[in-house]
C-alpha cells in the first residue's frame, strides 16, 4: 500500500510539473516573424524619396556581381589592389575569423551534451599498516589495491531542451558569420573612402601650389614695377598678403596626406609609412562606371550582413528562452557503469574475483529551486525583447542609411555641376581682371578678388569631386556590397548551393579555401 501511495504522488507531481511546462510555452508568437514576411519593396514605394523616382517606381538594385565586386566599377588598379591587401592582412577581419571559429566550437559543446558520456575511472593504491595499529599486532601489508571502471551516463533529450541550446548555438554561428560578412563590407568600403581622401587631399595640394605659383609671379612682377617707380607699395602687399594666406594652407594638407596615408596602410595590415611609393604621386579621381542606383532598392537589404546579423541574434535568443522554459519539465536520463577490483599483498594473498557493475533509468524532477526557473525564463524573455529591438532598430537604420546615401549621391552630383560652371566662370573673370589691370583700366583689388574667387572654387570642386566618389562608395556599403551577399534562400540556410555559383571577390586561394571551408562549415550545421 505504502508503494502505491509513493507511485500515485510520483505520477501526480509529474503531471503537474508537464502543466506548468506547458503553460510557460504558452506565449504570443514573436513579432519577429512579422518583420520577416514584411514586403519591403512596397514599404519603399509607400515612402518615395522626393528627390528621386518621380515616377513612383522603384527600380531594381544593382545586381549581385556588381555589389560583391563594387571597387571593379570605380576602373582604379591601386584601389583595387589595396583591397585586396586588407581582405588579406587587416587585424580586424583576422579578429572577426577568430571570433567565427569560437562560436563553431561552442556550438560543438553544445551539440556533445545530447551524446552518451563515458569516463573511466581508474585507481591503484599501496596501503601498509604497522604492528601498533594492527589488531593482531602484526605488521599488514604492503597491500596493492587495483580498481578499474567505466561509468557511463546520457540525458535523453526528450522535451527537446539540449535541441533548443544546439539551435541557439547554429543561430549564434550564423550570427558570427554575418559579423564577419560585415567586417568585410566595412573594411573594403573604409579603404576606397580613405583612399578617395587621399587623391581628394593630392589634388587641393596640386590646386593650391599652382595657385600659389601664380601668385608668385603676380608678386614678382609687382615688385619689378614698385622697384621701378611705376606702382606703389599697396597693390605689392596686396598680393604678397593673398600669396602667404595661399602659402599657409599648403602645410596641412601635407599633414592630412600623410596622416591618411598612415590610416590605409594600417587598413591594409602594413607599416606605416611602407605605401609611399604607391600612393606618394597623385593619379586622378576614379570615374565610376555607370551603375542604376536611382530608387530604393528595399529587398536589397536583406543582404545586409548587420540586419542577417541581428536576425540570427534575435533567432539565437528565442531558443535559449524555449530552452530556459523545457528546464520546467523532467529530465530522463541512463546510467551504467562496469568495473573490476582486486588486491594482492606480500604474503601471497591475492583477490581478483572484484566484478561489477549497475545501471538503471533516473528522472530528476524540478519541485522547489526558489523561483530560479522561471526567473531565468523572464530573464531570457527580456533578453528576447531586446533583440527584437535591436533587429527592428538595425532594419529601420539600414532604410535611413540607404535613403541618406542616395539623396547625397544625387544632390553632390547636381552640386558639383554647379562648380564647373563656377571654376570656369572664375577663371574667365580672373583673366579678365589680369588683363584689364595690365592695361591700366582696372585696380588691382578686382585681380585679388578673381584670384582668390578661382582658387575658392577650384578647390570646392576637388573637394566635390572626392565627394561624389565617396558617396557611391557609401551607396554600395549601405547595400551590403564587398562581399558576395546573401540571397533570400540564404536567410533561412545561410550557405546554399548557389552561393557558391555567385562572383567570389578575387583574393589569394588561401583566402578563398578559408571562405568555402566556413560555407560548407554552415552548411553542414543546417543539415545536422
Amino acid at each position: 500500500m505504502k508503494k502505491l501511495t509513493v507511485v500515485l504522488v510520483s505520477i501526480w507531481l509529474l503531471a503537474f510539473l508537464s502543466f506548468g511546462a506547458c503553460a510557460a510555452d504558452m506565449v504570443p508568437a514573436p513579432k519577429d516573424a512579422e518583420l520577416e514576411a514584411g514586403d519591403w519593396t512596397t514599404l519603399s514605394k509607400r515612402y518615395p524619396m522626393s528627390y528621386l523616382a518621380s515616377d513612383g517606381e522603384v527600380p531594381e538594385a544593382p545586381s549581385p556581381e556588381i555589389l560583391s565586386n563594387w571597387w571593379d566599377t570605380l576602373g582604379d588598379e591601386t584601389l583595387t589592389r589595396l583591397i585586396m591587401y586588407s581582405l588579406e592582412n587587416n587585424r580586424d577581419l583576422i579578429s572577426a575569423r577568430a571570433k567565427f571559429k569560437e562560436a563553431r566550437a561552442a556550438l560543438g559543446i553544445s551539440k556533445s551534451a545530447v551524446l552518451p558520456w563515458l569516463d573511466s575511472s581508474n585507481t591503484l593504491t599501496r596501503s601498509k599498516t604497522g604492528k601498533n595499529g594492527s589488531a593482531s599486532g602484526s605488521q599488514i601489508g604492503p597491500i596493492d589495491f587495483y580498481s578499474l571502471g567505466i561509468d557511463a551516463s546520457w540525458e535523453i533529450d526528450i522535451f527537446g531542451g539540449q535541441a533548443q541550446k544546439i539551435k541557439a548555438g547554429k543561430a549564434d554561428l550564423q550570427a558570427q558569420y554575418g559579423a564577419l560578412h560585415n567586417a568585410w563590407v566595412t573594411l573594403s568600403s573604409e579603404v576606397a573612402l580613405n583612399y578617395t581622401s587621399l587623391r581628394t587631399l593630392q589634388k587641393r595640394l596640386q590646386v593650391a601650389e599652382s595657385n600659389l605659383a601664380l601668385q608668385m609671379d603676380t608678386v614678382e612682377l609687382l615688385q619689378s614695377q614698385y622697384d621701378s617707380g611705376l606702382k606703389d607699395g599697396l597693390a605689392l602687399s596686396q598680393a604678397k598678403y593673398t600669396m602667404e594666406q595661399t602659402r599657409s594652407t599648403i602645410p596641412p594638407l601635407r599633414t592630412s596626406i600623410e596622416a591618411t596615408m598612415n590610416r590605409l596602410a594600417i587598413l591594409v595590415g602594413q607599416v606605416p609609412g611602407s605605401l609611399e611609393e604607391m600612393l606618394g604621386e597623385y593619379k586622378p579621381l576614379p570615374k565610376p562606371e555607370a551603375v542604376d542606383l536611382i530608387g530604393i532598392p528595399a529587398n536589397s537589404l536583406r543582404q545586409r550582413p548587420d540586419i542577417y546579423s541581428a536576425e540570427r541574434q534575435l533567432v539565437a535568443q528565442i531558443a535559449r528562452k524555449k530552452a530556459a522554459q523545457r528546464d520546467l519539465w523532467p529530465k530522463f536520463s541512463l546510467f551504467g557503469s562496469i568495473g573490476l577490483e582486486s588486491f594482492t599483498s606480500t604474503s601471497g594473498l591475492s583477490f581478483s574475483d572484484g566484478e561489477s557493475y549497475s545501471f538503471g533509468p533516473s528522472i530528476s524532477l524540478p519541485i522547489f529551486h526558489g523561483g530560479a526557473i522561471r526567473n531565468n525564463i523572464k530573464v531570457q524573455t527580456a533578453k528576447q525583447e531586446q533583440m527584437l529591438a535591436t533587429y527592428e532598430q538595425t532594419v529601420l537604420n539600414a532604410v535611413a542609411e540607404v535613403r541618406d546615401a542616395l539623396t547625397s549621391e544625387t544632390q553632390e552630383r547636381e552640386r558639383n555641376q554647379s562648380l564647373q560652371r563656377g571654376v570656369d566662370a572664375a577663371r574667365t573673370a580672373y583673366e579678365v581682371a589680369q588683363d584689364k589691370y595690365k592695361n591700366g583700366l582696372t585696380d588691382f583689388n578686382n585681380v585679388i578678388s578673381a584670384q582668390s574667387a578661382l582658387l575658392i572654387f577650384e578647390e570646392q570642386y576637388a573637394i566635390s569631386e572626392g565627394q561624389m566618389l565617396s558617396n557611391i562608395v557609401r551607396v554600395f556599403k549601405v547595400l551590403g556590397g564587398g562581399w558576395a551577399p546573401l540571397t533570400e534562400g540564404d536567410l533561412s540556410q545561410p550557405v546554399e548551393e548557389h552561393a557558391t555559383q555567385a562572383r567570389e571577390t578575387r583574393i589569394s586561394s588561401e583566402s578563398q579555401r578559408y571562405l568555402e571551408q566556413i560555407r560548407q562549415e554552415l552548411k553542414s550545421t543546417e543539415e545536422m
